[in-house]
């Protein structure tokens, strides 16, 4: 579970639906437009990626960060540490 000024990021990256990276957890990277926050059918929180069409769910326990892919007034990348 990510606190909730990490939840803020995603949140501003989905409401401008900015192009992101996601650095993953197991080290690969996934790219795609940020476009919603959600639950997944395991429940776990996640963030809806449009990726050419195609939208995919990532679960946010497993990103270790979210880089913005253009420059924006708001941030450029979070580091998502785990909390216990």
């Amino acid at each position: 579970m990510i606190t909730c000024d990490q939840h803020d990021y995603v949140e501003i990256a989905c409401l401008f639906q900015y192009p992101v990276r996601l650095h993953m957890r197991a080290g690969e990277a996934i790219e795609g437009i940020a476009v919603n926050t959600c639950l997944n059918e395991a429940r776990e929180e996640c963030i809806e990626l449009n990726q050419h069409g195609h939208h995919r769910l990532v679960a946010l326990d497993q990103v270790a960060s979210l880089e913005v892919r253009v420059e924006n007034p708001h941030f450029q990348q979070v580091s998502f540490h785990k909390r216990f």
